[in-house]
């Protein structure tokens, strides 16, 4: 199986709009961040991504992805699920429903943001989503899922884990009891938005050396990445040797 990280950025995206620091400036194609999305290709070559942010066109024109077979979410934010209108030539070409897996709150609000998708007499042209909603571990295409349940600020929000990978964005807190889940996993992935300042909805990188410390990941990657963390060949130096910075358009096997 593979991840691609289609996006690392924050809600804003890097470069943000009119900022001229030195991260929103740079040459660097690292330093060029969509907003977080990955894409998981399974053993049989079936697609699941994860989140449907702003950017998913350009992410997926960018990736030359050209299929969605399922799609998991992680919370509501538009930052994660405003991009699902884009999914209809997938939808169209298809001539299927795009099944969507999320919990019953994150369902209830894409029902309301896209009504025309689940109208009785439909427009031509509207986009159309099977909902599932997750309620446990479940398997697609012979691989199981577990979700995460972390807090995101007072929200709820999922993490998954596939094998000995775990993905989560958004996250301030992780229970004890969903930090079982993520011991000893050869790649775990987190949110981290900047190096210092405590956020109230993020984790910065004092949280993450923390859970390095707790969960000992043989490596640790770091998404949801704003502007104030630095460039990333400056920054990815300073880290400890098992964390590195993700970057749009990194693969990890697993």
């Amino acid at each position: 199986m593979t991840l691609k990280f289609l996006g690392t950025g924050t809600s804003q995206g890097i470069p943000v709009i009119g900022c001229k620091c030195q991260v929103c400036t740079s040459d660097d194609p690292k330093d060029k961040r969509f907003r977080s999305s990955v894409m998981i290709t399974t053993d049989s070559a079936h697609k699941i991504l994860i989140d449907c942010g702003p950017d998913f066109r350009q992410q997926m024109l960018m990736n030359a992805e050209n299929h969605v077979d399922v799609l998991l979410l992680t919370h509501e934010h538009n930052d994660h699920v405003i991009g699902l209108d884009d999914m209809r030539p997938l939808i169209f070409r298809s001539k299927a429903d795009m099944p969507i897996y999320c919990n019953e709150r994150v369902g209830a609000e894409i029902k309301l943001r896209f009504p025309y998708a689940f109208a009785d007499d439909k427009y031509p042209g509207a986009p159309s989503f099977e909902l599932h909603e997750i309620r446990g571990n479940f398997t697609l295409f012979g691989t199981e899922i577990i979700p995460v349940e972390v807090m995101h600020h007072k929200i709820p929000v999922y993490g998954f884990k596939f094998r000995k990978l775990a993905y989560i964005t958004d996250a301030s807190h992780i229970p004890a009891s969903e930090k079982e889940k993520l011991k000893e996993l050869d790649y775990l992935i987190l949110n981290c938005i900047r190096k210092t300042q405590p956020h109230p909805a993020h984790f910065i990188l004092e949280d993450i050396l923390e859970l390095n410390r707790e969960l000992k990941p043989k490596h640790l990657y770091l998404t949801h990445i704003s502007h104030m963390f630095g460039l990333h060949g400056a920054e990815n130096k300073e880290l400890p040797n098992n964390i590195h910075l993700a970057y749009d358009g990194q693969v990890i096997d697993f």
